[in-house]
């Protein structure tokens, strides 16, 4: 879905101005308006004014797959400060992503979230500087409703600009999100976070232990993980594991 967005600069430029007329109240902040495809978490949209190197870095590592700022999204709708809880988790190896961010002195946040109306996930992300951490923390949780609302307001006008410059035929594509898994993908993720082993889901599923194999190295190299324990744990954090996968 987004990935035609993403090409088309008048679009992309015209809601970056949109949302720094909204934000413009704050002055110069740092912010990012991210949009993961929930059906499919490698097809992510980014808006911001960090970098242009980091959001590069961003999309060709698919660090939305693993960024715990985006992983915490996915399992609430409050927004939340970059507290330790988020910033030391280290179960799937964020190092790399850590050791960036850090580069690019984007350590501290607030992230308002929104579950929207097309099955996607979107983040309006504030990044707080060490030297203004008490003053704007304490400004975005005292306007957060208000910022909630800004979040709604920027993801709407997304969806109109997209609609306004699409035809039919390309909406009609777009609403086609394809799903980050094929069929069999699912079906081995499926019953791996069942517990059970390559040669159990080898015999329910009708394929060799080798198939299994193959169809496991394909969903962690799509997720962007180390094995098959990290792809189960990200499958469960994104919510793409789903017993209609089962045969």
């Amino acid at each position: 879905m987004f990935s035609a967005l993403n090409e088309n600069q008048t679009i992309m430029e015209t809601l970056r101005q949109y949302i720094d007329r909204k934000l413009s109240s704050f002055g110069r902040i740092e912010y990012a308006y991210t949009v993961v495809s929930k059906k499919n978490p490698s097809d992510v949209l980014i808006i911001s004014t960090y970098p242009d190197e980091w959001v590069e870095l961003y999309h060709t590592n698919n660090f939305q797959l693993t960024d715990p700022v985006i992983l915490t999204a996915f399992r609430r709708t409050s927004p939340f400060i970059w507290d330790e809880n988020i910033t030391l988790m280290s179960d799937l190896k964020f190092t790399k992503i850590f050791t960036l961010a850090k580069y690019y002195n984007i350590v501290n946040g607030f992230t308002f979230v929104l579950h929207d109306h097309m099955n996607n996930l979107a983040l309006l992300s504030v990044i707080i500087a060490n030297n203004e951490q008490g003053e704007l923390e304490a400004r975005l949780t005292s306007e957060r409703g208000a910022m909630q609302i800004l979040l709604i307001d920027i993801n709407e006008q997304m969806y109109r600009l997209i609609g306004a410059s699409s035809s039919s035929r390309q909406r009609h594509h777009m609403d086609k999100v394809k799903p980050i898994f094929t069929l069999r993908e699912n079906e081995v993720l499926y019953w791996s976070s069942m517990g059970k082993t390559y040669g159990e889901i080898a015999a329910i599923a009708g394929i060799s232990v080798s198939t299994v194999k193959f169809h496991m190295g394909n969903i962690v190299s799509k997720l962007g993980v180390s094995n098959a324990r990290q792809a189960i744990r990200q499958g469960v954090e994104l919510d793409l594991i789903t017993a209609t996968a089962a045969r």
